[in-house]
């Protein structure tokens, strides 16, 4: 498979994105359809490592691509993105390349859509997984405040707090498998709200919900089981008039089957895969990645 850029294009370079870029990769994602989202860009460029191809005919970007990495045992790719008028032309399978190229030997994880998927099989992805999209309003019921989500003797939710944060680190790192420090700690500015569950003072959950066009998302959602989780989405849920918004670990049927019932309906479905060696940890505490651009 060839890796130079693909006539007419070649020549062209692959340079690092920095905060200056944001604004045109916000325009490349409102080209190809998805929200804007300045402030997950905002985000990703400054924890994770972003390439991209400047337009050839001086409009903004060409392609955009971006690694967060977590360390050697794994880095994320996301938001590969080229722009509607360069697709099918072989820049995405260019700018993958030299993307995985920075990464050294790290493994690799992505969310592919059913668009991306035969582009990351033949660069020798696997499926591992997949994620269901859910959004909507969420209908609290008599139900929310029952057994299935809720206050139990001793269980509490509240927004979190400076003092919070290395219990969230120890409880996530346990949970994903790999230090996302240079992650979480952009949270408290990154997230409108940010809360932690505690059984008895010990803190066995947390979930941020953030703001993406005019809904709020709800991510990363980790917890000790499904009942804290649901405790969580209701929490946060109650702190926003907007429809929420979900990628939740299609193994979690439990969690997609309550949000249904509260009004989050399913969206699309994008395959979890990876190069190279499994991520770590244990994916029953895992419910919702802070977004799929960083794994």
């Amino acid at each position: 498979m060839p890796s130079s850029l693909p006539r007419p294009f070649a020549g062209l370079p692959v340079r690092r994105l920095t905060r200056d870029d944001l604004v045109p990769c916000a325009d490349l994602s409102e080209d190809r359809g998805w929200p804007r989202d300045e402030h997950r860009w905002g985000l990703l460029l400054a924890a994770g490592t972003a390439l991209g191809i400047d337009d050839p005919d001086g409009k903004g970007l060409m392609a955009t691509c971006v690694v967060t990495s977590y360390g050697p045992r794994m880095a994320a790719i996301g938001m590969m993105l080229v722009a509607e008028r360069y697709a099918g032309q072989g820049v995405a399978r260019y700018l993958m390349r030299e993307t995985i190229k920075t990464t050294g030997a790290a493994p690799l994880s992505l969310y592919a859509t059913a668009a991306g998927r035969p582009l990351y099989e033949k660069l020798g992805f696997t499926v591992v997984g997949s994620a269901q999209r859910v959004s909507g309003h969420f209908r609290p019921t008599a139900g929310t405040c029952g057994p299935d989500g809720a206050a139990r003797p001793g269980r509490s939710v509240r927004p979190a707090s400076a003092g919070d944060l290395q219990a969230m680190l120890r409880l996530d790192a346990e949970a994903f498998g790999l230090d996302r420090t240079h992650l979480l700690t952009r949270l408290p500015a990154f997230a409108d709200h940010l809360r932690v569950a505690e059984d008895g003072g010990e803190l066995i959950g947390y979930a941020a919900l953030w703001p993406s066009a005019d809904s709020h998302v709800v991510g990363p959602l980790v917890a000790r089981d499904t009942a804290t989780a649901k405790l969580l989405v209701a929490s946060l849920a109650g702190a926003t008039d907007r429809p929420l918004r979900a990628d939740i670990d299609a193994r979690h049927q439990e969690l997609l089957d309550w949000l249904g019932e509260r009004g989050l309906q399913p969206g699309s479905e994008t395959t979890v895969m990876s190069l190279g060696d499994r991520q770590p940890g244990d994916w029953t505490q895992c419910f919702a990645p802070l977004s799929v651009a960083t794994g």
